[in-house]
């Protein structure tokens, strides 16, 4: 028989879950409290001998041992005693267990300050519609973060008959993004409602810049990136590191271009065909560019030092009275960083093209 404290402390660890399926239990079936999703107080190591993986010796010690109990709702119970014993063994249970026991202490050790205000902004790209579903970006934020009020703010443009190959898209889009960003977000912001934002982005580039730029960078946000392989938000915070590229034009001219190549090559003679001869061509670019070359948050830092850079460097070349021409093949969290890390009353205009099947680079948004 398992003891009332030992129960408790079980309940604890588990924080009334399964520790199988994740699903939230009330009371136990053992105290008498059957009324909900009463769970099962289980033993790994059964406490008798011929109970589910039952031993001689170990039965007796650990019956009433915390190390080896799990909380388990009926089917689950059902499951791991009786429908597939064999096929959970003691060291797969621990494995669980353990699994189950570290997430239910990362997410009780998160401070109130790593509360954060979830954003999620969509658009149509090409055909598609592109939701940002609050179920898929949440668990991108643990443990660093988690949602305040278990919510999101959801910025979603979907059912147009638009696309984004349509001027006219582009006379309606960019206006909606703004007024819903001031009823949603910025009032918000000013009244001091929201202190943190994580920020779940995936539209067409100049809308992502506009984003940014919406969002400045005086309240605190965390921008994610969407991956396709594997699928998720989620920031590797390993493996290789970008290698940036910086590239300064080899002659002044009246024109001014910035050429990102991240996700893709862009070739000069692309920009030429949009600006004419009369160009300086800045870029940045990666050694090896790609649709998922951005996958650790560092590079995303070095992405912002690296634009601030080339802002200031721009500006101090060609003069305040230039206008940024912006040819960009660049990752959803870099497009909305692009336009957050500009500073409004300092840094110069900039006019963001997007690529039209069929006809090339065409001008989309100036952010003033």
């Amino acid at each position: 028989m398992v003891s009332v404290k030992t129960r408790a402390v079980l309940w604890a660890r588990g924080a009334g879950r399964c520790y199988y399926c994740n699903r939230s239990l009330i009371g136990d079936y053992e105290s008498g409290n059957e009324d909900g999703n009463f769970g099962f107080v289980a033993h790994i190591v059964a406490d008798t001998p011929g109970g589910p993986r039952g031993d001689r010796v170990r039965s007796s010690l650990l019956s009433d041992s915390a190390a080896n109990l799990m909380l388990l709702c009926y089917p689950h119970h059902k499951l791991v005693d009786v429908d597939e014993l064999a096929n959970y063994p003691e060291a797969r249970l621990l494995e669980m267990k353990t699994a189950h026991e570290d997430r239910v202490r990362i997410v009780t050790d998160l401070a109130p300050d790593r509360a954060s205000h979830v954003l999620r902004y969509g658009a149509k790209v090409g055909d598609h519609n592109s939701l940002v579903a609050y179920g898929r970006v949440k668990d991108a934020m643990m443990p660093r973060r988690y949602p305040a009020n278990g919510s999101s703010i959801g910025i979603e443009i979907i059912g147009s008959v638009l696309t984004d190959g349509e001027d006219q898209f582009w006379s309606v889009e960019p206006t909606n993004l703004s007024r819903q960003f001031n009823t949603l977000v910025k009032s918000r912001i000013e009244a001091r409602d929201i202190a943190h934002l994580s920020v779940f982005a995936l539209a067409p580039i100049p809308l992502l810049v506009q984003l940014g730029a919406l969002l400045g960078d005086i309240t605190p946000a965390d921008i994610y990136q969407l991956h396709r392989e594997p699928a998720g938000w989620n920031w590797a915070e390993d493996g290789n590191r970008i290698e940036f590229l910086l590239r300064r034009p080899t002659a002044i001219h009246k024109n001014v271009a910035l050429k990102l190549a991240i996700s893709a090559d862009i070739t000069d003679r692309r920009v030429v065909e949009v600006m004419g001869e009369d160009v300086s061509i800045w870029g940045l670019g990666v050694k090896c560019p790609g649709n998922d070359v951005m996958r650790n948050s560092a590079d995303l830092v070095e992405f912002r030092r690296l634009i601030r850079s080339i802002y200031n460097d721009i500006k101090t070349t060609h003069g305040e009275d230039a206008l940024i021409h912006v040819f960009p093949a660049i990752p959803v969290s870099c497009a909305v960083e692009l336009g957050r890390v500009r500073m409004p009353k300092a840094d110069l205009p900039l006019r963001v093209y997007d690529q039209t099947a069929g006809a090339g680079f065409r001008p989309r948004l100036t952010v003033p």
